[in-house]
């Protein structure tokens, strides 16, 4: 796979729509959250990306960026918050966001 030169907010956009989109469909509360922890122009531009990649690829890209980037664990332990936020914000979590939760947070940890 070939290097991902995103900034960390770009990243940040790509992890928290992956978990929004997980069980394709974004509320728009998820969509207010995660437009509190970025600006429209890096959500818009990611958001494709996010739509687009498989599943698979979706995790993969993931993976990937973490191992090519340093995240203090302060910045890890706010990152799995986030999620969790995403998650949280319409109120309710199906089965599908606690899997992906779950996968997200062994990726992340």
């Amino acid at each position: 796979m070939k290097n991902l030169d995103w900034t960390k907010k770009e990243f940040e956009a790509y992890v928290l729509l992956y978990a929004a989109h997980c069980n394709f469909f974004e509320s728009e509360e998820e969509e207010k959250y995660i437009l509190s922890r970025v600006d429209k122009t890096t959500y818009h531009k990611i958001h494709t990306e996010v739509v687009v990649d498989s599943d698979e690829h979706n995790l993969n890209k993931i993976q990937q960026y973490l191992s090519e980037n340093k995240f203090t664990q302060n910045e890890k332990d706010d990152l799995i918050r986030d999620i969790k936020n995403v998650f949280f914000a319409d109120g309710s979590v199906d089965v599908i966001e606690k899997k992906v939760f779950n996968i997200l947070k062994k990726i992340i940890d």
